[in-house]
């Protein structure tokens, strides 16, 4: 491996690990209906740049991590734009919810693959990542993002200021429906 690769590596791997670490933090705001701003802020400009640098290694045929990049990007597009455009207002906060979720799905499950390929005590359960103990964490990790991701969005509700009028005054109103005092 060369010095210009192995300092890519570290790189992305540290990149990565900051995405999935700020990644479980917004995904602990989604179901306690918290909204850590910088935490999902950290979350999408390291999982974007987490895609972005894996296109940067040695290519010698399209492969599933790829393709995986791909849909994460396209994920993320989605996840910024209604975020920072949309504002979360009306289906963009599902749209959001469900984007982000998926990318940080993806992130991690990269994690476990590469983890099996690379700790001995994993690569020797699972050599050809075809075994059990392999099928079974993926499995496992696969049910357990469903689930969360449900429950976001069930439970995340940020409030969203909207104008609304009465009696020629106008005032901001709650998602709830409820007036926000300025």
């Amino acid at each position: 491996m060369s010095t210009g690769i192995l300092i890519l590596t570290i790189v992305h791997v540290a990149i990565s690990l900051i995405g999935i670490g700020s990644g479980f933090v917004m995904i602990y705001g989604f179901v306690t209906n918290k909204r850590f701003g910088q935490a999902t802020a950290v979350f999408l400009a390291t999982t974007i740049l987490t895609s972005l640098t894996g296109f940067l290694f040695p290519i010698e045929k399209f492969t599933p991590g790829l393709a995986i990049g791909i849909l994460s990007l396209i994920a993320l597009g989605v996840a910024v734009w209604a975020l920072y455009r949309k504002h979360l207002g009306g289906g963009w906060r599902t749209a959001f919810v469900v984007t982000a979720m998926i990318s940080q799905y993806f992130n991690f499950a990269i994690l476990i693959i590469q983890s099996f390929q690379k700790v001995p005590a994993l690569h020797e359960l699972a050599p050809t990542q075809s075994e059990p103990p392999f099928a079974v964490t993926q499995l496992t990790v696969l049910v357990l993002f469903i689930a969360l991701t449900v429950a976001a969005i069930i439970r995340f509700r940020p409030a969203t200021a909207r104008v609304a009028q009465n009696e020629g005054k106008t005032f901001a109103v709650s998602e709830a429906g409820q007036p926000v005092l300025k």
